[in-house]
Order: C-alpha cells, then structure tokens, then sequence
C-alpha cells in the first residue's frame, strides 16, 4: 500500500471514490504500453528508488502552483503494477477523465506520493520560478529515501540531500514524473472547481485558472479575484488598474 506523505500547504490529495479504467491509448509500436515504456526508463536508471516530481498550474493567471512527488520502488513494481501503469503518460497527454482514471492508480502503485502548494500570495511575493523550484524541491524531499534517484522535469531543483538528475521533456520520460504531473494536475484541477463555487463568474470550473478568451474577458468584465496573480504578465491585467 502506498504511504501518502501529508503535504503542506492547502491541498491534499483526494482519491477519488470511484474510477473507471483509463483511457485506450494506441500503444507504441512493437506493443509496449506507454506505461512500460516509462518504467523502463526508470529502471535503466540503476536505483531501486525513483522519486519524480512534476507541477501544476505554472502558467496560470489564477490559483496556486501545485508540485507533487512519486516514489516508486521498481523492485516492487511486478506485472500486474506495470500493467495498471499502461496508460501512464505526461498529464497534458490526456484528458480529464483519463487523468482522474489513472489517478488511483499512481496512489496504489507509488510507496510515497506528496502534494505541495504554493499560494498565489507567496507567488507574488517570491516569483514563479524560485516558488516553482522550492515547491518541486520540497515535493522530492517529502517522498525521497536513503539511495534513492529523484528525478525532475528540465531543470536541477536544488539540493534535496539525495542524488538528483534532470531530465528535458521528463515528464514523457519518466514514469515517476509523469506519475508526479498526473497527481499535480488532478489535484489543483479538483481545487479550481471547488473554488468555482466560492469566486464566481470568473469560471474557473472551465479554464482553471489558465489563460482562455473567456477568463481574460471575465477579467476585463469584473476584475481580478483573490485567486489571481497580480505579478503575472498578462494582456489581461493590462488593461486594469491594479
């Protein structure tokens, strides 16, 4: 069973109570699975331990950033695990439902998964890019054990006290990472739908907080919420008087 650390920050993960299975994906030639695919590159890695971290919501004009880290013990890993890992890609390679599909799976196959948040305020104050690099530092930290290998999407994250490797388009790589921007991603989504009900007219339950024509004219319309970035670069702000 898999150990959920317990985040910081204001979003936990939530399993979701029911799942269908994922989404039929065409597999890749030769018939592996995509999720094979990507344990395989863990594996030739030479670590028992593979911890990725990955993140949600980085260029979004409203709501939080959410890191999350994955570790997997590959030895543990079976058939059967990798298996139910077949449709595992980079978040942004599904769509909703295939994403709250394999979510449940990723929290069953992983020994650790973290979630750490980052205010829209600390954003502010601390800039995207240093609060990026923290929240995915700290999302490895929370899920890391002795000689393990973590794994992050690009960039190096700074010193999580473990041996750490970055890899360029990772989350297409990696299955921890993918499996990292999976729980990222179904995370902050379920958070912008809840706050849909508390911020309305911005329709964050349809965008979640990213950049479309109709969050920029709902901006333009009423203004920006208590959710928004006021340090982000956008047309939108532009225009307003902030």
């Amino acid at each position: 069973m898999p150990a959920s650390a317990a985040p910081s920050g204001i979003m936990p993960p939530v399993v979701a109570a029911t799942a269908s299975p994922p989404s039929r994906r065409p597999a890749p030639k030769g018939g592996m699975s995509n999720g094979r695919r990507l344990v395989n590159h863990d594996r030739r890695l030479g670590h028992r331990f593979v911890a990725g971290a990955d993140e949600a919501g980085r260029g979004c004009l409203a709501g939080p950033l959410v890191a999350a880290g994955v570790l997997f013990d590959l030895e543990r890993l079976g058939p059967r695990e990798v298996r139910a890992l077949g449709a595992l890609n980079d978040s942004k390679a599904h769509d909703h439902e295939a994403r709250e599909a394999l979510y449940p799976v990723v929290l069953r196959t992983a020994c650790k998964v973290a979630v750490v948040s980052r205010c829209v305020r600390g954003i502010d104050a601390r800039g995207l890019h240093r609060t990026n690099l923290a929240a995915l530092r700290d999302a490895l930290v929370r899920v890391a054990v002795p000689g393990c290998l973590c794994l992050s999407d690009g960039f190096p994250v700074g010193d999580t006290g473990h041996a750490q490797r970055p890899i360029v388009e990772g989350d297409a790589k990696s299955a921890a990472i993918a499996a990292a921007s999976i729980i990222a991603k179904v995370t902050r989504d379920r958070y912008m739908r809840r706050a849909d009900t508390l911020h309305p007219g911005w329709e964050f339950a349809a965008h979640v907080g990213y950049s479309t024509p109709e969050h920029r004219d709902a901006i333009q319309r009423q203004g920006i919420s208590p959710l928004h970035r006021r340090s982000f670069q956008s047309m939108a702000y532009q225009q307003l008087s902030l």
